[in-house]
């Protein structure tokens, strides 16, 4: 039985190869740069750069941390946004993840 760390590794690649303006990239940057990251903060670095709706970030927010697992979601109560960060655990594959696919594209 393969590991949990392998299996993710596979899906981050797949995920960054599905990646057609840049996005995803982006994004998981972001995630290695940033402690901690909201929806909005995310949309606002986003906007600058591509042309993307709010609702289509949270979406992607939402489906790497639920689908890739390799987000914390912190919620301090229900009028305060949810913070997303990288799990510690994962950060190394990431970076490894990003690195190969973007020689792979060059």
């Amino acid at each position: 039985m393969e590991s949990i760390k392998l299996r993710i590794k596979r899906r981050v690649e797949a995920y960054i190869e599905l990646d057609i303006k840049g996005i995803r990239k982006f994004i998981l940057n972001m995630l290695l740069k940033v402690k901690t990251v909201t929806v909005d903060t995310m949309y606002r670095k986003l906007k600058n750069k591509f042309k993307v709706s709010y609702s289509a970030v949270a979406s992607t927010l939402g489906y790497i941390h639920s689908k890739l697992g390799i987000l914390h979601a912190h919620k301090e109560s229900y009028k305060t946004p949810i913070e997303y960060s990288l799990k510690e655990e994962y950060m190394d594959l990431i970076k490894e993840a990003l690195t190969k696919t973007s020689t792979n594209t060059a």
